[in-house]
């Protein structure tokens, strides 16, 4: 087996959304915000080799929205999607399954394309992966979550015949090193592989943990649906990660693609972060 980091670029969301009740006087002391109270966050995918597999979790937010649709989230930096897998000497035909964490649309929006003004999978030889729940959650959004799930980015995933649905059921099995876990708080039933990788534990964090920044209980994102439910799983997993030295990939940290927790006398606490290639 094979992780890669596949970065998408980056994006700006307003930071008193990333760190709900949380005054800015504390989270912009590791996440600093511009003039427009902005905080800059990454798009960062992984590739998996796993035996004659080649998954690619997440795909980040995509280049066929109105020019109007990304001026509020002020794309920037030199990597894209294709760019970061042509570096790696694949390309978008070679990818046999496509995972998605959840379907906001800065995780699914690379899923789709548009070709000749028509919408189509952007990886043509995969299987895309998603979950019943999260599916019918998805495209039957309430009104608080529904900017955050654009049919454009979903229905034709399910119109091409390539969606599958993984078992709603903790550590169900992947494949032989990837298993999944799921997340309730940030929206319903979001997906976590669990990666077995050179004798240690990868957990890719999507939105349950987005950052370092995000560590410390209290910092829950107000995008979150239930963040009580938030604050009940990030204890609990803050704790299982660190007494098992876990190593957390995280998707939306501007700087930091991995880290580790150790154990303060106050508490978890950020260990060390490190690149995916140095593992």
């Amino acid at each position: 087996m094979k992780l890669h980091t596949i970065n998408t670029g980056f994006f700006k969301l307003d930071g008193g959304a990333m760190f709900g009740v949380v005054p800015k006087s504390i989270w912009q002391k590791t996440n600093p915000a511009d003039e427009n109270n902005l905080c800059n966050w990454a798009m960062r995918c992984l590739l998996i080799e796993d035996d004659d597999r080649l998954i690619l979790v997440d795909t980040g937010i995509g280049d066929k929205q109105s020019e109007k649709f990304f001026s509020h989230y002020y794309l920037h930096g030199d990597d894209t999607l294709e760019k970061s897998l042509q570096n790696l000497g694949f390309s978008r035909d070679d990818i046999t399954d496509v995972f998605l964490t959840h379907l906001h649309f800065d995780h699914v929006g690379g899923a789709i394309i548009r070709e000749n003004e028509k919408l189509i999978p952007a990886f043509k030889n995969a299987i895309y992966w998603s979950n019943k729940n999260h599916w019918e959650w998805a495209t039957n959004p309430n009104q608080r979550e529904k900017a955050s799930f654009l049919k454009e980015n979903i229905l034709p995933i399910e119109e091409s015949g390539k969606l599958r649905f993984i078992e709603n059921k903790d550590s169900v099995e992947f494949t032989k090193n990837i298993k999944v876990r799921f997340a309730y708080g940030h929206t319903d039933a979001m997906m976590l592989p669990q990666i077995s990788y050179k004798g240690k534990t990868l957990i890719y964090m999507a939105d349950l943990l987005p950052s370092v920044g995000h560590i410390p209980l209290p910092y829950v994102m107000a995008y979150d649906m239930f963040p009580l439910k938030t604050l009940d799983e990030k204890a609990a997993f803050l704790k299982e990660a660190q007494e098992n030295k876990y190593i957390l990939f995280l998707e939306h940290d501007p700087i930091n693609e991995c880290c580790t927790l150790e154990m303060t006398e106050k508490g978890i606490k950020f260990g060390q972060a490190f690149r995916l290639a140095e593992i």
